[in-house]
């Protein structure tokens, strides 16, 4: 997805109102696991703990700003895309209702209200609560919000620019996939500024609709994405996502669930950060390609640090969680 420098700039400025740029670090015993220069963008130190609240207020400045007669908007989430629509809603003076799955993560529902929006439960996956999302904006009469637009890429893109602004050029930059607006903001990025950078997608073994697509160059859909990394548990990606991943990534790379649990051990271990399933898949990627990335200036993105304290508990202990 293409953006110029100019409307990265208006994003840039949209964004920064409400979240101040986030760190990157490189962490010295992480350096030691991987044999690399490590960079961790740390998106866990937003307003709402992950990256997805930039995409937001963009959505919400242009709904304001464009189609003020707009006052209410509904949407589907695991837990991020939604927190991200409540606080830019309510920066906004937007009415945002929310749909997630039973079964949905309890804190990350609790955040969502305490941000102010009326969340609804319904399906068994995020697929059906999207759907419904949909169906109940027809209802309703609000604006239905998806998890993949180009305000919501030019927001995230923001955490990008921030990085190579930090980081210069790097050799790698691993991101998680799920529904794709990150992976389609780095690359946004790195293409505007004109960088080498290899940018690599991860996503999760019981969740490999994407890395189904993108082999097959076009949409793949599953039965099933049966996997504790809720942030990336797509089974039907967005067309347009493929597209720029197909064109604009170097590679997707399917991590088995048990290595994403050990991710986010060892980001803990080395960082003391603590890291939901889905922020931690880009270093279980990097640390599957330890050999190919040794002696390279690489960076991950952690893209949030939103996880339930049972499931914290049980993956600190040596655990992998089941669903």
């Amino acid at each position: 997805m293409q953006f110029s420098s100019e409307e990265l700039a208006w994003a840039t400025d949209v964004v920064g109102r409400q979240v101040p740029p986030t760190p990157q670090y490189v962490w010295p015993l992480l350096a030691d696991q991987v044999g690399a220069q490590v960079w961790v963008k740390h998106e866990n130190h937003t307003p709402t703990g992950a990256f997805k609240v930039r995409g937001g207020l963009v959505y919400a400045e242009r709904l304001r700003t464009g189609r003020p007669e707009v006052r209410g908007i509904v949407s589907a989430t695991r837990g991020n895309h939604g927190q991200s629509l409540a606080f830019a809603g309510r920066a906004a003076g937007i009415d945002v209702t929310i749909v997630v799955p039973h079964g949905n993560s309890p804190d990350k529902n609790a955040a969502m209200r305490g941000f102010g929006a009326e969340l609804v439960v319904h399906g068994h996956d995020f697929q059906s609560a999207r759907e419904y999302a949909s169906a109940l904006g027809a209802q309703r009469g609000l604006e239905t919000v998806p998890s993949y637009h180009p305000d919501l890429v030019l927001g995230v893109a923001t955490y990008a620019r921030e990085l190579f602004d930090a980081a210069g050029e790097l050799d790698t930059v691993y991101v998680p996939v799920g529904m794709g607006s990150g992976i389609s903001g780095v690359i946004g990025v790195r293409d505007l500024l004109g960088l080498r950078t290899e940018v690599v997608g991860v996503v999760a073994q019981q969740a490999p609709a994407t890395a189904r697509s993108v082999l097959a160059g076009r949409v793949v859909t599953t039965d099933a994405a049966s996997t504790f990394i809720d942030g990336v548990a797509c089974r039907v990606p967005d067309a347009d996502a493929i597209a720029v991943i197909c064109a604009g990534a170097a590679r997707i790379l399917t991590i088995s669930e048990d290595d994403a649990a050990q991710a986010m051990r060892v980001l803990y271990a080395t960082s003391h950060n603590v890291a939901e399933p889905a922020g931690a898949l880009a270093l279980a990627g990097l640390l599957a390609e330890r050999s190919r990335a040794a002696g390279q200036r690489v960076a991950v993105i952690q893209t949030g640090g939103n996880a339930d304290a049972d499931l914290l508990l049980q993956v600190l202990a040596g655990g992998t969680p089941t669903v």
